[in-house]
C-alpha cells in the first residue's frame, strides 16, 4: 500500500539505508511497497537485490519534485516503464529545468498526483496511466470534494520517509544543513511532515473504511507493476562486439597481436608465441576480446593525439597488453602471471588501469562519448564524514566558530560538553555515512550494450559528461563493469617539463622519454634514489617513501618496482617491510628465510611483496592450482568471494601444507601473511608501471632540475605544498621572483636560472584582469612604465591595488606605495573597455608625494596574505634570535646525541599505534633550505600536539636507522614569529584570534 517511500538517497532528506526501509517494511507485516526517492534512482536497484530477503515485492520509481515541492510520483509498470522514467528524469536534470505540472505522456509508468496539487491546479482531465493520490490526512478533505465522484482515479498515497521522531530530527537537520540555515530559521516549507511514517496496514483500512475502493485501486496498480533485474557474478552487459560479429572481433585481435609481436619482441621464442597463444586462447573463450579492442581504441587515439599515458594495474601481466600497446612492462623480464589478470574460470571482464594526463583525460572522454552509443561515467557517493557533519550541525545549531571547530577536530572532553555539543555528537553519529551529494567515479566510465536509463537515472556534473545514479558496487552487481580511465598530474610534468626546457634551454639534448633502459643504467639517477632526493617525482618524494629509499639504498629498477609494494599498509603492518629492509641489507640474513619459500620468491629474499606472490606461495607452497591461487588472491583483496569458498580454499591450503610436511607453526605463519598482507599490496605490473613513471621524472630532475620543478608546480605539485616546491627550487640554484607585469604569466615562467610565480596564484586578482595583461603584452610588448599600463590595460583600481600590492610594477624602480597613490589619481573609473590600443594617449599629470618607508616586514605580510607565503625566508621572521642549534647535515655526525634544530614545518602525519594511542611523524626544512624528518612517540604527541605550521624549535635524539636519520622528539616548541607592522597593538589582536 506505499507507494512513496525515501531512503536516505533522497538526498539531504531522507533518514533510511535502503535495509533499514525492508526491516520496517517486514516488521509492520507489509509484502510489497514502492521505492520512490527524490529526484534519484540511486536506490531502485539495491532494492530489488534485497527485497527477495524480506519477503517483500520490490516495485520502484521516482518523487519528482522542484525543490521539496511534489509534482508527482512516477511507478515504472516494467523494465521499460523504468528506463522511461530514468529518462525523463535525467533529461530534465540535464537541463536544470523545473518538472512541469503535468506529468509526461510515458505509457509504461503510472504517474499520481498529490490531492493537494490536484486541487490547487484544478486538474480535471487524467489520462488512462493518472492517478490522485490521497493520504490520511487529506482523506477528510476529500469527502467534501467533488473529486471523490472519480472513484477511479483515487489512490493511496501515503509518503514514508521516517521511522521514527529521531529520524525525523534528523530530517529537519538535514533540510537545515541542505538550505545553509539555522535549525531556527528552517521555513516548515522545507520539511517534511512528522506524519510521513509507516502506519500499518491494519491502521490504513480503517482510516480508508468508508473508501474501500481507494485501497483496491492501490492494490490494482501495485499488482499490474513489476521491475525485474538479474544479479551475479557472470552478467557482463557491456558492449561485447565491436566488427560486425564477435568472431570478426576475436580475428582483429588475434591479427593484430601477431602483427605488432616482432616490434616487442624482435628475437621472440617458443616463450613468447606459447604465452601469446595460451592468453589469446583464454580471452577469446571467455568473452573478453571486446574489452581488450575497446581499451586499444582508447590508446591509440590518445596517441594520434601525442597524449602521454601508461596503462598499469593487473593487466601489466598480460603478454597481449604489451604486445598491443596497452601497456609498456614486459611480463616476461618481470616473471608476471597472467593469471593474475585473467584466471582460467573469471566471470566478470578483467580490470587496466589506463593513466592519462589530466589536461587531456577530457578530451579522451568525450572521444568515448562520440564513439560508443551507451555511454555514462561511474557514479559515487560523497558521504557525510564525522568531522564535516559535526562542522554542518554545529552551524545549524548556531554554536560558535570555536566550538564547531573543537568538535571537528575531536579534541573535547566528552564530560565538559554543553547540550548542544553534545547533541551535535549524537545526531553527528546517525548522520555520519548517510550519502551527501552524487559525485563522479576517479575514473570509471561505462560502455554498455544497451541504454544506461535501463539501470538508472543520470545527472550532469560541470564537466558535462552524463554519470549514473549508481556506484560501482551495485553496478558489478547487475553486470555493469568500468573502463578505468584516470587522470594523473605525474604525467602532465614530464610532457610540461620537456617544453619547458626546449623554451629554456633551446641546445639542450633530451633523452627519448620511452627508453628507459638508458635511465634506469644512469648512475647519477640511482644516487637520488638512493639518498631518497626524490622531491617532486612521482609517486617516490613522500617522506615514508624518502626514507624507505634510503634504507634500501635503492639503487635500481627492480629494487624500486618492490619498493613501491613494500610501502603498502599490509605488508607493513605484517612486520614484513623491516624483515624485507634487513634480508636487502644483510646477505645472511636471508638464509633464515624457509629454503622453499626463498626458492619461490629469490629476487625478494622469500618475502611476500607482490600480490602475484600470494599466488606464488599459494601454487608452489602449498600446491593449490592457479584457478584456486587467484581465487584466494581476490577474497585476500576485498574482492567478493564467498565466505564457504575463502572457508574451503584455506582448508585446502593448510591440508596441502600438512601432506608436504610444514609444521603446524609454518603453515599459521604463512596464513597470517598472506592474510595481512594481500589486501593492500600491489600487483607487480602496476609496481613497474609506476617504477618507469618515476624513473623518467627522475632523469628530469636530475638533468633539468628547474625545468622539472616549474612543471611540477604548474601541475598543481604533488604531495606538499608550493612553498615546499619553491624551497626546493632555491635548493636547485633557482632564483625565485614574485608576479611580475612585464615577465609573468598565468603559471610560473623560467627564464636561465629565474623562475616568476605565476599571475594564477595572486589571491583574487580575477582571470579577466590577467588575461588582458596578458593579451595587451602579446599584442604590443611589454609595458614600459606604470602610465603606458593604464593606457593599455581597463583595470578598477581594487584589482591595481592587488597588484600593486604584490609589487608587480618594480620593474619601473618606484615604491609600491608611491605607485598606489597615483593610481587613485590616475585611473579613471568611467573608461570604456574596448578591447582595442588607444590611437592618443593622454597626458599624464604627476603628483609631488612624500617619500614612503620601505620595509621588508611589510613586504613578507603583503605576500603572505595574496600568496599564501612569503618571498623570503620564514626565519627571517622570527621574533627571537635563534640559539644555537645544528642543521639538517650535521644531524649524521650526533647520531645518539641529544641536539636541537630549528625547522620549518611542511608536513606532519598522525598515526595511531597498536594499543589506540596516537604519534606524529614530521617533515622539517631547517634555515639552509635542507629536509629533516622527526618522530614524536605518543607522550610527547599528548605533551607537544602541532596543530599549526610554523617554526619549531626541536630537541631530541639524532637516530640513524639503516642510514635513514631522524630525530626522536623530547620537546618541541613553535616559535613566535613577527606582527604586521601596520597593525595596531597587533600582540592583542592575535592573542584574540588565536
Amino acid at each position: 500500500m506505499y507507494l512513496n517511500c525515501h531512503t536516505y538517497y533522497s538526498l539531504r532528506y531522507g533518514s533510511m539505508a535502503v535495509e533499514d526501509l525492508c526491516v520496517l517494511a517486514k516488521e509492520n507485516k507489509v509484502s510489497q511497497l514502492v521505492v520512490t526517492d527524490i529526484n534519484n534512482t540511486s536506490a531502485c536497484l539495491s532494492f530489488i537485490k534485497i527485497a527477495k530477503d524480506y519477503d517483500i515485492t520490490p516495485l520502484v520509481g521516482i518523487d519528482f519534485r522542484n525543490g521539496v515541492q511534489q509534482q508527482y510520483v512516477g511507478i515504472a509498470k516494467n523494465n521499460e516503464g523504468y528506463r522511461q522514467l530514468n529518462k525523463h528524469l535525467s533529461t530534465q536534470l540535464h537541463l536544470q529545468k523545473d518538472f512541469e505540472p503535468d506529468a509526461p505522456s510515458l505509457p509504461d509508468c503510472f504517474f499520481i498526483y498529490p490531492y493537494e496539487k490536484i486541487v490547487a491546479n484544478k486538474k480535471k482531465e487524467f489520462t488512462e496511466n493518472e492517478f490522485i493520490g490521497i493520504s490520511t490526512e487529506s482523506l477528510r478533505k476529500l469527502r467534501f470534494s467533488t473529486y471523490r465522484e472519480m472513484k477511479d482515479k483515487l489512490v493511496l498515497l501515503q509518503t514514508l520517509s521516517f521511522r521514527n521522531k529521531k529520524d525525523y530530527n534528523a530530517h529537519r537537520l538535514l533540510r537545515a544543513i541542505d538550505n545553509n540555515c539555522l535549525l531556527s530559521k528552517l521555513p516548515e516549507s522545507e520539511q517534511g511532515s512528522f506524519s510521513h511514517q509507516m502506519i500499518s496496514p491494519e491502521l490504513i483500512e480503517e482510516e480508508f473504511q468508508d473508501f474501500p475502493h481507494i485501497l483496491k485501486n492501490t492494490s490494482c496498480l501495485m499488482q499490474s507493476c513489476r521491475v525485474s533485474f538479474e544479479f551475479g557474478s557472470g552478467l557482463n552487459r557491456n558492449l561485447l562486439q565491436l566488427g560486425s560479429s564477435r568472431e570478426a572481433d576475436e580475428a582483429k585481435l588475434s591479427r593484430i597481436c601477431y602483427e605488432r609481436l616482432p616490434r616487442r619482441y624482435p628475437k621472440a621464442g617458443k616463450e613468447v608465441y606459447d604465452r601469446t597463444e595460451k592468453e589469446l586462447s583464454a580471452i577469446i573463450r571467455l568473452g573478453f576480446v571486446s574489452y581488450f579492442l575497446i581499451n586499444l581504441d582508447i590508446v591509440e587515439y590518445a596517441k594520434s593525439k601525442n597524449y602521454p599515458m601508461i596503462g598499469r594495474g593487473s593487466g601489466a601481466n598480460s603478454i597481449v597488453a604489451y604486445i598491443i600497446g596497452i601497456t609498456n612492462v614486459d611480463p616476461i623480464e618481470l616473471d608476471l602471471y597472467f593469471e593474475r589478470f585473467i584466471n582460467p574460470n573469471r566471470k566478470s571482464p578483467p580490470d587496466f588501469d589506463i593513466d592519462f594526463s589530466w589536461k587531456d583525460r577530457n578530451d579522451v572522454t568525450d572521444y568515448i562519448f562520440r564513439k560508443y552509443d551507451h555511454t555514462a561515467l561511474m557514479g559515487t557517493y560523497v558521504t557525510f564524514k564525522r568531522r564535516a557533519v559535526a562542522r554542518e550541525l554545529g552551524k545549524v545549531f548556531g554554536l560558535p566558530k570555536e566550538n564547531i571547530d573543537k568538535l571537528s577536530a575531536g579534541y573535547f572532553n566528552y564530560k565538559e560538553l554543553d547540550h548542544l555539543e553534545k547533541l551535535v555528537l549524537q545526531y553527528s553519529s546517525l548522520i555520519e555515512g548517510f550519502p551527501n551529494y552524487l559525485s563522479v567515479h576517479s575514473g570509471g566510465i561505462l560502455i554498455l550494450n544497451d541504454s544506461v536509463f535501463n539501470y538508472a537515472g543520470t545527472f550532469l556534473p560541470p564537466k558535462g559528461f552524463q554519470t549514473i545514479q549508481i556506484d560501482m558496487n551495485i553496478a558489478e552487481e547487475i553486470g555493469i563493469h568500468k573502463f578505468d580511465i584516470l587522470a594523473q598530474r605525474g604525467l602532465s610534468k614530464i610532457t610540461d617539463a620537456i617544453e619547458i626546457i626546449k623554451k629554456n634551454q633551446p641546445d639542450a639534448e633530451i633523452e627519448d622519454m620511452e627508453n628507459i633502459s638508458v635511465f634506469k643504467e644512469d648512475p647519477q639517477i640511482n644516487e637520488l634514489l638512493k639518498t631518497g632526493d626524490c622531491m617532486g617525482v612521482f609517486y617516490v618524494e613522500s617522506p615514508a617513501m624518502r626514507g624507505l629509499l634510503t634504507k634500501l639504498q635503492t639503487d635500481n629498477y627492480l629494487n624500486l618496482v618492490a619498493a613501491s609494494s613494500i610501502i603498502r599498509p599490509g605488508i607493513s603492518s605484517g612486520g614484513m617491510k623491516e624483515e624485507y629492509i634487513k634480508r636487502h641489507r644483510d646477505p645472511e640474513r636471508r638464509k633464515q628465510g624457509h629454503p622453499v619459500m626463498l626458492e619461490i620468491m629469490d629476487d625478494t629474499y622469500g618475502i611476500m611483496v607482490y600480490q602475484e606472490d600470494v599466488m606464488k606461495v599459494a601454487h608452489k607452497f602449498a600446491g593449490l592450482s592457479f584457478d584456486d591461487a587467484d581465487v584466494l588472491r581476490r577474497g585476500m583483496s576485498g574482492k567478493k568471494t564467498s565466505k564457504d569458498q575463502m572457508q574451503k580454499i584455506e582448508d585446502k591450503f593448510r591440508e596441502n601444507c600438512r601432506e608436504k610436511g610444514y609444521s603446524e607453526t609454518l603453515i599459521t605463519e604463512v596464513w597470517e601473511q598472506i592474510s595481512s598482507f594481500a589486501g593492500y599490496a600491489f600487483p607487480k605490473g602496476h609496481s613497474a608501471s609506476y617504477a618507469v613513471e618515476s624513473y623518467q621524472s627522475l632523469y628530469l630532475k636530475k638533468y633539468f632540475p628547474l625545468e622539472f620543478m616549474v612543471a611540477a608546480l604548474n601541475n598543481g605539485g604533488g604531495f606538499y605544498n608550493v612553498e615546499t616546491y619553491i624551497q626546493e627550487i632555491r635548493k636547485c640554484g633557482g632564483r625565485i621572483h614574485g608576479p611580475c607585469i612585464n615577465k609573468s604569466d598565468h603559471p610560473n615562467v623560467i627564464y636561465g636560472k629565474d623562475i616568476y610565480l605565476g599571475m594564477g596564484y595572486i589571491k583574487e586578482l580575477e582571470s579577466k584582469t590577467i588575461r588582458q595583461i596578458l593579451e595587451s603584452r602579446q599584442f604590443f610588448g611589454e609595458f614600459k612604465d606604470f602610465d603606458d599600463f593604464i593606457d593599455r590595460v581597463y583595470i578598477s583600481i581594487e584589482q591595481l591595488s592587488i597588484l600593486l600590492k604584490i609589487n608587480a610594477f618594480r620593474f619601473t624602480g618606484m615604491d609600491k606605495h608611491h605607485l598606489l597613490w597615483k593610481a587613485y589619481f590616475k585611473v579613471s573609473k568611467s573608461k570604456p573597455d574596448t578591447g582595442q590600443a588607444v590611437l592618443f594617449k593622454p597626458k599624464h599629470r604627476d603628483f609631488e608625494l612624500p617619500e614612503f618607508e620601505y620595509s621588508r616586514l611589510v613586504e613578507a605580510y603583503d605576500q603572505m596574505e595574496l600568496l599564501g607565503f612569503p618571498l623570503c625566508s620564514h626565519f627571517e621572521l622570527l621574533k627571537h634570535p635563534m640559539q644555537r642549534s645544528v642543521t639538517a647535515k650535521d644531524l649524521i655526525h650526533h647520531t645518539g646525541k641529544e641536539v636541537q634544530i630549528y625547522g620549518n614545518l611542511i608536513t606532519v602525519k598522525k598515526t595511531s599505534t597498536s594499543n589506540g594511542k596516537y604519534m606524529y611523524f614530521g617533515t622539517f626544512y631547517d634555515p639552509e633550505g635542507d629536509i629533516f624528518d622527526t618522530v614524536h612517540f605518543p607522550d610527547i604527541a599528548v605533551k607537544y600536539p602541532m596543530r599549526s605550521k610554523g617554526i619549531y624549535l626541536c630537541r631530541g635524539i639524532v637516530v640513524n636507522e639503516l642510514d635513514y636519520i631522524s630525530i626522536s622528539i623530547k620537546w618541541i616548541s613553535r616559535q613566535e614569529t613577527m606582527s604586521d607592522p601596520r597593525l595596531v597593538n597587533s600582540d592583542f589582536k592575535v592573542k584574540l584570534q588565536g
